[in-house]
């Protein structure tokens, strides 16, 4: 959900764009967003897919299905245009008609993408003294509903 619907209730066609882009980082890492990344990690789909890009080190996201030597310039295009329509800032974003350009262009020029939003994740904690009681970080119970 793009950030500007999340906390404004605004939407437009920029988040669409990030919905999008949300979608095709799915697909190349071969997991949904709301998967975990790592035991150790708060970091969210977004926020794996950036940490990567800065350290230049893609092939570890990309779901090993899909790698594929003869098509990794390619598929990192697409991370890169996946990552541009998640910015933060709807402004920031291109529109659909930019993205089908870059996506059907052979030129390698595209924009440096800047931090995507919702790069953490947020957790859940469990209080110690009674394992079966959860909390949220603002201390709201959570109800598990079970069948009968």
């Amino acid at each position: 959900m793009a950030p500007e619907y999340a906390m404004e209730g605004r939407f437009s066609e920029k988040s669409d764009v990030f919905s999008f882009g949300v979608l095709v980082l799915e697909i190349i890492g071969g997991r949904k967003s709301t998967s975990s990344w790592s035991e150790t990690s708060s970091l969210s789909l977004l926020g794996y897919a950036w940490k990567l890009w800065k350290e230049q080190d893609l092939s570890t996201f990309i779901d090993p299905f899909i790698l594929n030597p003869s098509l990794e310039m390619e598929i990192r295009k697409c991370i890169q245009i996946g990552l541009l329509c998640v910015q933060e800032f709807a402004e920031d974003r291109p529109n659909i008609s930019s993205v089908l350009v870059m996506l059907s262009s052979e030129t390698t020029s595209l924009p440096a993408p800047s931090q995507p939003a919702f790069t953490e994740r947020r957790h859940f904690r469990m209080c110690n003294e009674n394992r079966e009681t959860k909390f949220t970080l603002n201390k709201m119970s959570i109800t598990n509903l079970t069948g009968r």
